[in-house]
């Protein structure tokens, strides 16, 4: 089997790091494996395999001939029977398939605020899902979703998965006091919710001073960064909130922390939450999209309801004062995230929904 994904860019979101997870994943498993950025490089680039076949298209606009055109021309000369396409690359996808009629599409679904699907609408999605062979969403309200609004009737619901990260040699300089750090890996979306986690930390700070909360993620620089900033700023929170941006070792963070959280609105699967369990952190996180799968339990972790401060407060408060019970917690979450969410056990399944699709063989 010859199977490409598709991704607009290789920025660190969550849809991107899955387009490299599957590509760098495939490629130790058939015979072909490939990756195409359309739109925009970036800080993924240096994770994709040295066996993954990489094309970058240099798309400049919604419609762009020149860029399909080299789309096409990849995907003869490398005889590619499958497309994964994730998220918005279904359209660059649909329009080579006008040209390559044989070639199949599965869209892979990664869109993040599921909490409420009854006003998401896309006609060309809906028309471009015509031309798809399957759908994978990576929570069950988005399959359900797909199975309502969507023209296509082999759907799969797989979980995101991670992969045992090498952490470089080079290590993350974090602020604050070893053995006492929080650390939050959430682009600076509204649906992440930092607002919470600032309220979270003005809370904590006069009771666990020493305790620091570490946010990664992509700061977008706009009006919702702003606002963080500000209210850090008002709250004079300088010396326990810190930001760091964006990384391609946020291993080496994650192994310097004592406590990981995830504060959201809305989620899909968070690849966050996986890392975590990776890392043998002990984990809080709010009750939304399927977090509760990954974390089924007390003892693999405390989900509190969404947005709401004391519960959030209260659950931190627990694994600040209980090492105990941050090993035992961190320690279950591992075994489940090894078990249920790594790319073995995903990968596997994948490549048989394939052969029940296609008559290809593994």
């Amino acid at each position: 089997m010859r199977i490409v994904q598709i991704i607009d860019s290789l920025e660190a979101g969550g849809a991107e790091r899955m387009a490299v997870n599957y590509a760098n994943a495939l490629s130790k498993k058939i015979e072909f494996s490939g990756l195409i950025v359309s739109r925009k490089e970036g800080l993924l680039f240096n994770q994709i395999a040295k066996n993954v076949s990489y094309l970058f298209l240099k798309k400049k606009k919604t419609i762009d001939f020149q860029a399909v055109s080299r789309l096409r021309k990849y995907l003869k000369n490398n005889k590619v029977d499958v497309i994964h396409a994730h998220s918005s690359s279904f359209f660059i996808a649909v329009l080579v398939k006008l040209t390559l009629p044989k070639i199949k599409i599965i869209w892979h679904d990664h869109y993040g605020i599921s909490q409420d699907l009854s006003s998401r609408k896309n006609l060309g999605l809906k028309l471009g899902s015509l031309s798809f062979t399957g759908i994978i969403s990576v929570n069950s309200a988005l399959k359900d979703w797909a199975k309502s609004y969507l023209w296509c009737s082999n759907l799969v619901y797989f979980p995101n998965f991670v992969v045992d990260s090498s952490v470089s040699a080079e290590k993350q300089s974090l602020h604050g006091f070893a053995g006492k750090r929080i650390v939050c890996v959430a682009n600076l979306r509204p649906q992440k919710n930092h607002e919470l986690l600032i309220d979270v930390a003005n809370s904590i700070k006069d009771k666990f001073p020493d305790w620091t909360f570490h946010l990664f993620g992509k700061d977008f620089e706009d009006s919702y960064s702003d606002k963080l900033k500000k209210k850090i700023d008002d709250l004079k929170l300088q010396k326990t909130v810190f930001f760091y941006g964006t990384t391609d070792n946020v291993g080496s963070a994650l192994e310097q922390c004592q406590i990981a959280v995830l504060p959201s609105l809305s989620e899909g699967l968070p690849l966050a939450i996986l890392e975590y369990g990776i890392f043998k952190l002990p984990v809080v996180a709010t009750n939304v999209g399927e977090i509760s799968k990954i974390i089924t339990s007390e003892k693999e972790g405390l989900i509190v309801e969404s947005d709401n401060l004391n519960e959030f407060v209260a659950a931190l408060e627990k694994l600040i004062v209980d090492q105990k019970m941050r090993d035992e917690v961190a320690v279950a979450l591992h075994n489940n995230v090894q078990l249920n969410f790594s790319e073995t056990t995903i990968i596997k399944e994948y490549l048989l929904w394939l052969k029940s699709l296609t008559t290809f063989a593994i």
